[in-house]
């Protein structure tokens, strides 16, 4: 008899090919025809917004992830290099105009010669400040406007100060969207969609929660390729359907006992960006060790149940502010204690991203103050969201599997 696969794959992954097929065909619908509008839109910023303005949204930082799954990050990056990006900044930048310049994009499986032409772009600095020059590399290219929100860094309480000083911003995008748009800026179609995105973001939160229980029915990287439409199409029906779907599977599967690993041991917690070009080799490691990376920072952050349709501008600056990688290191190692008890961990990874320091958390003594702090044993592992040159293979598995290792015979 052959023997049972490790990972056990979710039945909703079929319907996400198709909802995110849908969405890039609404994109390109939007491009071909002209009756709308297209805003390109950074990961965390004012989707909501752009959707209640009837705008089609592209997240580029969703297109670099593409790249980097797609494993051929490393033939653009060098591009981007010879046109003057340094190697040592964020490789979703990096990878993303290097396909760009050599007139490349996984979109054509989608329809899509090219990445969507912007009509406008929109930015927020809360995950980083490199994709405003990111975003002013195609707003040059296109000749089209570029407008953003600038969020403070190193937040402990985000303040109500703070809050007027985002929402404020967010008020001062209406008039320039509306003229791009050639919309006028409807109130109650933006609450209508802050609680779209409310409702999804709860449900999506609700998904990662089942991976409290044990074993857990889903892992980290499952995770990371089902957070599509909360990235996506936050502020949507679609979001809200499809998490939905995916959350009464996940039901059957903590009544059936139905881990996402074949024999759950091991239960680690993922802090960091993924390694998108080895997403399946470390799932397929952790699951023969016996090991479910149950829950991560990343996943986590694209809950933003802050998020009130009665206040919206209010409500959608603080939700985005709130964002893990915006908060001071205190409350980082707050919130990192409180995951690490909630989930049960026996573990957890530190994924040094080569191109991305500010989310990497391992480099300024956190992780040994948490350790501290819970008890909890970490691994730090070098490496990069999609420059594959910084991750050696060999060494990282062989730390992963030590690693896993020294946790059992401490168990």
């Amino acid at each position: 008899m052959p023997d049972k696969p490790l990972i056990r794959k979710l039945k909703a992954a079929e319907t996400l090919r198709q909802v995110m097929g849908d969405y890039y065909q609404r994109l390109k619908n939007a491009q071909d025809s002209g009756e709308q509008r297209v805003a390109w839109c950074s990961s965390v910023g004012p989707a909501e917004l752009l959707y209640a303005m009837d705008f089609e949204v592209y997240f580029p930082e969703n297109h670099a992830a593409m790249i980097g799954a797609s494993k051929k990050a490393n033939q653009y990056i060098p591009v981007s290099v010879a046109n003057g990006y340094s190697p040592d900044i964020c490789s979703y930048l990096t990878s993303d105009i290097g396909a760009f310049l050599k007139g490349e994009t996984p979109l054509k499986k989608m329809g899509l010669d090219s990445v969507p032409r912007p009509d406008i772009l929109v930015y927020n600095t809360n995950q980083c400040r490199e994709v405003v020059d990111w975003f002013k590399f195609y707003a040059d290219h296109f000749k089209v406007p570029i407008v953003g929100i600038n969020t403070p860094l190193n937040l402990g309480e985000v303040s109500p100060g703070t809050v007027k000083y985002i929402s404020d911003q967010y008020r001062q995008l209406v008039p320039v969207l509306e003229t791009v748009s050639g919309r006028k800026f409807v109130p109650e179609r933006f609450k209508a969609a802050v609680g779209l995105s409310r409702d999804a973001c709860e449900l999506w939160k609700e998904v990662l929660e089942t991976a409290v229980h044990r074993p857990a029915p889903i892992n980290f990287f499952d995770a990371s390729i089902h957070m599509g439409p909360i990235v996506v199409m936050r502020g949507t029906s679609y979001a809200l359907e499809y998490y939905q779907l995916l959350l009464s599977e996940l039901k059957e599967r903590l009544k059936d006992g139905v881990g996402a690993v074949a024999k759950e041991q091991f239960r680690i917690y993922w802090e960091g960006m993924p390694l998108w070009y080895n997403l399946s080799l470390l799932a397929k490691l952790f699951a023969r060790l016996d090991a479910c990376v149950v829950a991560s920072t990343y996943c986590n952050s694209w809950i933003f149940d802050d998020l009130d349709p009665d206040h919206p501008f209010e409500s959608s600056a603080l939700a985005y502010t709130k964002l893990f990688i915006v908060r001071s290191d205190s409350v980082k190692q707050q919130l990192l204690a409180e995951h690490l008890d909630r989930f049960s961990i026996d573990g957890i990874i530190y994924h040094d991203a080569k191109t991305c320091p500010r989310n990497t958390n391992n480099q300024h003594g956190l992780q040994v103050r948490l350790h501290d702090l819970t008890g909890v044993p970490y691994l730090e592992i070098s490496g990069d969201l999609n420059d594959s040159r910084c991750f050696s293979r060999e060494q990282g598995i062989i730390a992963i599997e030590t690693f896993l290792q020294q946790i059992a015979m401490d168990k």
